[in-house]
């Protein structure tokens, strides 16, 4: 698995409805599992909950997440574009390196797809996106270190 390679790449079904947020969280996978249990259960009891993506490092989260791609999900979350080549035009930017960039944020389902005739629309069914980055170090050792010094 390379680094742009989703944690979980599988697609929900077209016929999904999807929670009005996205969260895009960088927790340890400990921290990201208990989560994602506790969303389980809410979920079947009828709470709406939001969708989450989880990196398990900040630095990955930043790679993929770069400023252009991240500009991508507002224009996107904006206006759903009729095809990668409008969208393309739209930023004024080169079709391939968007066509590139969707296909990574596809991966983590932060974007997704219709199929309309030989056409892909990219498009981000979310009304909010939140990024909660986690960063921590091993205080507790550190700090023993630093009382006794």
């Amino acid at each position: 698995m390379n680094e742009n390679s989703p944690d979980h790449p599988h697609e929900p079904p077209d016929d999904v409805e999807y929670p009005s947020t996205l969260r895009i969280t960088s927790k340890p996978f400990e921290d990201h599992k208990k989560s994602a249990i506790d969303r389980a259960e809410r979920w079947e009891q009828g709470e709406a909950v939001p969708h989450v993506v989880n990196f398990q490092d900040a630095s990955r989260l930043q790679r993929v997440l770069t400023p252009r791609r991240l500009e991508l999900v507002e224009r996107l979350m904006d206006a759903p574009a009729e095809s990668i080549r409008a969208l393309a035009d739209r930023l004024d930017r080169d079709v391939r390196q968007v066509h590139d960039d969707l296909q990574i944020l596809g991966e983590y389902r932060i974007v997704h797809f219709r199929e309309v005739g030989s056409a892909k629309e990219p498009f981000v069914p979310y009304e909010t996106v939140k990024i909660e980055v986690e960063l921590s170090t091993s205080l507790g050792e550190r700090s023993d270190t630093l009382a006794s010094a």
